[in-house]
């Protein structure tokens, strides 16, 4: 094998290397952004295009846009038409999040190629149950070009989603970190929510589960924004529950998630009080200015996590601990966020991102979140059971 070969095969490099019968004089319709490529940077909407000419007659995007190029959450992509193929793109993060009857009128088959980051919270597994949902009303089929869960599939992490906290950045009962592959997830959502869609999955070929992104020799293309690097990635699962709060989780930086702060912070008295806590990980205390977002042009006073032991590091279990020790140091500058948040302007956003207000509350009451992970086990392992019976990998 060349060096410069990658160990990993994309759905996306399989069907370009066998065209898979399915689609074969069906009107396609793709959902993509631009992490939708082939080892080789080819775009799936030109692989498509090129493989089965005259078919592709439809193009959709998740959050952020189909370039990608849209920043922040309740920041809606607009509706176009694709210059080089002169196709409608439709965006389904605008004034809907489900894609109407007339949006799927021009096809047969829906084709997503769409790289998940391994986390609750991110959407774009949403909006591919609700592309599952709308196929299965309109009898039209999905395939789904796999891609790596760039965080491993070994690792499973967090209390499961509480039903009344269901919302577009968790729509269904399973922990903040899956350990699941995008084409894993679609299935498990198609059988345990009973959509009952047609859906094939197109499996890659040399991943296996212990694998994280950089053990795959692919190129990393940010899936959105402020995820601009598979470390940005791998610290996401737990950093992200910072969005609920009035701490910067790095936004407007050049390194998002990977740092976060205020400026109220004391940020060597917090490494005091958790490094030894916190497994697999070093806190190098920092300052920084975010040029948008939460303390625009202001000085944070913060911590980038370095990973030392990705084995040992539980994104999850840091970050809450992370947060309680400020929202300990810090009881009268520390805030919660106040909605609106992903559409949703009645209940808290950060009851949302943890799929439960009552463990925000056991973490304001100061309880040990070593405890409360143990208290979430149960429940985990019944997941890990589910979840299994849809792997495609070793």
């Amino acid at each position: 094998m060349n060096k410069n070969t990658p160990r990993v095969k994309t759905g996306l490099d399989t069907l370009w290397n066998n065209p898979p019968e399915c689609l074969k004089g069906r009107r396609l319709g793709l959902l993509a952004n631009p992490a939708s490529i082939t080892s080789r940077f080819a775009h799936a909407k030109d692989v498509i295009a090129q493989l089965f000419p005259g078919q592709l007659s439809t193009l959709f995007s998740p959050q952020h846009g189909f370039f990608a190029e849209k920043q922040d959450n309740m920041i809606e992509s607009g509706h176009f038409r694709d210059p080089d193929l002169n196709i409608p793109v439709f965006s389904l993060y605008s004034e809907t999040r489900i894609p109407t009857a007339e949006m799927f009128t021009p096809i047969d088959t829906l084709v997503i190629d769409i790289q998940d980051v391994g986390t609750r919270v991110y959407t774009f597994i949403y909006t591919i149950s609700y592309c599952l949902e709308t196929a299965a009303k309109l009898d039209k089929s999905v395939v789904v070009l796999d891609r790596p869960n760039p965080v491993g599939g070994l690792q499973v992490e967090g209390n499961i989603l509480e039903a009344e906290y269901a919302s577009f950045v968790g729509r269904y009962p399973i922990p903040m970190r899956h350990g699941m592959t995008v084409g894993e997830m679609s299935a498990y959502i198609n059988t345990t929510q009973k959509i009952g869609c047609d859906l094939t999955v197109i499996s890659m070929q040399g991943w296996t589960r212990d694998m994280y992104w950089q053990d795959t020799g692919l190129v990393w293309i940010p899936p959105s924004p402020n995820l601009p690097t598979p470390l940005s990635a791998m610290v996401y699962p737990g950093q992200v529950i910072f969005e609920g709060t009035n701490l910067s989780e790095g936004r407007g930086t050049t390194l998002p998630f990977e740092q976060f702060g205020a400026p109220f912070v004391d940020i060597h008295a917090l490494k005091r009080r958790v490094q030894d806590r916190l497994e697999g990980i070093i806190l190098r205390p920092l300052c920084f200015q975010p040029t948008s977002g939460k303390w625009q042009n202001q000085t944070c006073q913060g911590v980038h996590i370095h990973i030392i032991d990705r084995d040992k590091y539980k994104p999850y279990l840091c970050s809450i601990i992370l947060l309680q020790e400020i929202m300990r140091a810090h009881p009268n500058e520390f805030q919660f966020k106040v909605p609106p948040y992903e559409y949703e302007f009645e209940r808290l956003p950060m009851d949302l991102i943890l799929g439960s207000r009552k463990l925000r509350e056991n973490l304001d009451e100061m309880n040990d979140p070593l405890e409360l992970e143990k208290a979430w086990q149960v429940s985990l392992q019944v997941f890990k059971q589910t979840s299994q019976t849809f792997y495609l990998y070793k």
